[in-house]
């Protein structure tokens, strides 16, 4: 029984406060979707929303038994306010178990060997920068180490983004070359 407005069931909190149950299923039906997209909305996880949906529609139906409704026409509004309540709880409850979690298992202590290892590698791909030509070194340089893009790098060399890209490519073999070497 809704009003052309769309708006719920005439007296619904009422009839639920004087012990109808015929209202409250009335209740669950006409609000249920209400309160799972609410739900859905403030958790992004539906499998938990169909869980909390019953959590909340519980705790609805147990407050409007006491009387907490303090004014029956903002029905919508409480019944809005209780489940992001409901959705604050289970996301509160969830960060709470997440910070709860030992997690020193999962990280691996460092490797001394793995430190120095990186620190050589990187000693030779430098020695090996230092044999390149100058130009072939900026051009490695700025790609890899700073990020841009080959048209910007033809543009500020004056070349064609083609030449860059092969003096990148040659570059490349001649380091990788040298450091196999090494």
């Amino acid at each position: 029984m809704q009003d052309c407005a769309g708006e719920e069931p005439i007296g619904l909190a009422a009839r639920i406060l004087a012990g109808d149950q015929q209202a409250e299923s009335e209740l669950v039906q006409f609000f249920g979707p209400r309160v799972f997209a609410i739900l859905c909305a403030r958790t992004h996880d539906r499998e938990a929303s169909r869980d909390l949906l019953h959590d909340a529609m519980i705790g609805i139906l147990r407050a409007l038994r006491q009387g907490d409704l303090r004014e029956p026409g903002k029905l919508h509004a409480f019944i809005g306010s209780v489940a992001r309540n409901i959705a604050h709880t289970h996301l509160r409850g969830r960060a709470r178990a997440r910070l709860s979690e030992p997690f020193l298992d999962d990280i691996p202590a460092p490797d001394c060997g793995d430190l120095a290892a990186a620190a050589a590698r990187q000693a030779q791909v430098q020695q090996g920068l230092l044999q390149l030509d100058p130009t072939d070194r900026e051009i490695l340089t700025r790609i890899l180490a700073d990020g841009q893009k080959l048209t910007a790098i033809a543009r500020r060399l004056g070349m064609s983004p083609e030449a860059v890209r092969q003096r990148k490519s040659r570059a490349l073999k001649k380091l990788a070359a040298f450091v196999k070497r090494l």
